[in-house]
């Protein structure tokens, strides 16, 4: 098996590290492990490309690779550069540090990096870790997903649907922020929504007398609704949601088109 490996809080960052372990435990001995990611952090992306500027891609070690673009940019870099169009088996995405439910999904690079494989009709997971306090007081905060990570891609390929629609399936996973041995079981749920919690903004004056802008988040311990992505982690349950990259609001089609058509 070939898996692409990426992620967008950057090549150095632990959270590749155990997701490089899982899909080298998933591809096997006679299997192909490469690593394409950003050379620099690059949360809260979402699905941006380079596309008005070249992106240096470098090699730093066997089939490990840096590119300084996005989740999405090292996926496009990975599929069609470092592997010639040779067609991965599976990309994964991840683990990211924080998680990427809710509305997060929408900022996230992490997803963005899936979404581009999915765009590029290829089977791809994002996987990412929940924060809170029991995660600071362990060895590692990624603990669940180390523990859990490989289980859940494995169910995911073994039994998932991997379509060929146009818009094709991939699939969001998020550990809970817990120790692996306190995990409860999986749970496929839809993606949630966070009520009261927003981005914004933060004034800072600068030494020099500038005045900037910090972009900032709102809480990330709030609940969402029962059968939702977030209220399933708090509850201490991984939960995995299919995903599209289709916006159609398919709920609202037949109202628009009768009033406006």
């Amino acid at each position: 098996m070939r898996i692409l490996v990426t992620n967008d809080d950057g090549i150095n960052a632990p959270g590749l590290k155990v997701l490089e372990e899982i899909a080298n435990r998933i591809a096997g001995p006679e299997g192909e492990v490469w690593v394409v990611a950003p050379a620099f952090e690059q949360s809260g992306v979402g699905h941006c490309i380079s596309y008005t500027h070249p992106m240096l891609l470098s090699k730093l070690g066997h089939r490990r690779y840096a590119a300084e673009g996005s989740p999405a940019d090292c996926v496009l870099a990975g599929f069609y550069d470092v592997l010639q169009g040779a067609r991965p088996d599976l990309v994964l995405s991840g683990v990211n540090r924080g998680n990427n439910a809710a509305e997060n999904v929408l900022y996230s690079g992490t997803i963005g990096g899936a979404m581009e494989a999915a765009l590029q009709g290829l089977p791809a997971i994002a996987l990412s870790q929940f924060m809170g306090p029991e995660t600071e007081d362990l060895p590692s905060p990624f603990d669940a997903a180390a523990g859990h990570g490989e289980a859940v891609v494995r169910a995911l390929l073994d039994r998932a649907p991997w379509d060929q629609d146009d818009y094709r399936l991939f699939y969001n996973v998020n550990f809970p922020p817990i120790a692996r041995d306190a995990v409860k079981g999986t749970k496929v749920v839809r993606q949630g929504y966070r009520k009261d919690t927003f981005f914004g903004v933060e004034p800072q004056m600068s030494p020099s007398g500038r005045r900037f802008l910090w972009i900032k988040g709102g809480p990330q311990h709030m609940p969402t609704a029962p059968g939702t992505d977030a209220a399933a982690n708090l509850d201490g349950y991984i939960s995995i949601t299919p995903m599209r990259a289709d916006l159609t609001a398919d709920d609202a089609l037949e109202d628009v088109r009768k009033a406006l058509e």
